[in-house]
């Protein structure tokens, strides 16, 4: 009989203080996420040095949750295992450092895990979706798309070259004045609004490469020229500029399907958990009989069990960290 491999993942790449206790890769023990939205709403997007000092205020407490949540000890734990990179310098830290002191003081194999590839991941979690896959990132820092040929092989295919998606809309969301965190505003004041009340358009449209730059200062410059902005204008506008960029993502998806000759796709990241996209994306998939997998909502957004999984594949491969001389890594 084949032991069971059981790893517990830390997660501190930008605001989210997480922790997850996964078994094989797939089975979720525990998944607990402390989020600081609250806290960083009133200055309209992440304050780096804030953040690490929730981390660090945090962190223990986290990790305790999420073993008492699977009813595990430290113990039962096959190996321990933190976001590298990449994110925001000082907040990584507080998860590399917690997790090379407890992997030293627990005599425990360590494992470092680039944050973006956890996302891919997160398509694993809880049900049998397998390699090979074209998946596109799509979040706050990162737009990418990846040919998954394997569980630890990743081809990249195109990326931003400039914004990512996530980062669009956060910046849209605070010229119409609707809030933070901008994408989950802007998706639900669209879905009664007329999605062609304008139409945008993004330059870049015939590589597998991804620009958002333009399409921001094009929609900012169209607010601004306005004299009369009424709620109506504003979910119109939003309406439109999701249209544009959901349109562009998925175009690129398929595009590079044709590409690689596979009919199979997933996205993930926290733009994924946008209903605009994930419904074009069913629909599309629906009407080729393609193969896909959308992660559960929680899973989209910054976790550790997407960390854990992404981790049971580099443990099973032996990448382990032998000595203690991982480092954060904000750009990888």
């Amino acid at each position: 009989m084949i032991k069971d491999i059981v790893i517990l993942a830390i997660e501190t790449s930008c605001d989210e203080t997480a922790a997850a206790i996964i078994k094989n890769g797939r089975v979720i023990l525990s998944n607990i996420v402390a989020s600081q939205i609250d806290t960083h709403k009133k200055f309209g997007g992440v304050i780096p040095e804030i953040a690490s000092r929730k981390h660090i205020e945090i962190i223990s407490q986290i990790i305790d949750k999420s073993l008492f949540k699977a009813n595990l000890k430290f113990m039962d734990i096959d190996a321990i295992a933190v976001t590298q990179g990449p994110g925001l310098v000082s907040a990584l830290l507080i998860g590399t450092n917690y997790a090379k002191n407890l992997a030293y003081a627990l005599k425990k194999k360590i494992i470092a895990v680039n944050h973006v590839e956890g996302h891919i991941c997160a398509n694993y979690l809880e049900n049998n979706f397998e390699p090979k896959f074209i998946c596109a990132v799509i979040s706050g820092g990162h737009t990418s798309l990846f040919y998954v040929k394997d569980y630890n092989s990743f081809e990249i295919l195109g990326e931003t070259l400039d914004d990512a998606a996530g980062e669009a809309y956060d910046k849209i969301a605070r010229v119409l004045d609707l809030g933070y965190p901008g994408g989950p505003a802007i998706d639900k004041i669209s879905k009664d609004a007329d999605k062609n009340f304008i139409e945008f358009k993004i330059p870049i449209e015939n590589s597998l490469d991804f620009s958002f730059s333009g399409l921001k200062s094009s929609v900012t410059n169209f607010v601004y020229k306005q004299k009369n902005i009424d709620f109506s204008f504003k979910k119109n506008v939003a309406a439109s500029f999701q249209e544009c960029v959901t349109n562009s993502i998925v175009k690129k998806i398929f595009k590079a399907c044709e590409l690689k000759k596979i009919n199979k796709i997933a996205i993930s990241g926290g733009v994924a958990s946008n209903s605009c996209l994930r419904k074009k994306i069913i629909i599309e998939c629906q009407k080729r009989n393609f193969e896909f997998n959308i992660p559960d909502v929680k899973f989209c957004t910054d976790n550790a069990a997407m960390i854990a999984s992404r981790a049971f594949y580099k443990y099973i491969n032996n990448e382990f960290y032998e000595n203690l001389d991982l480092n954060a890594k904000a750009r990888i």
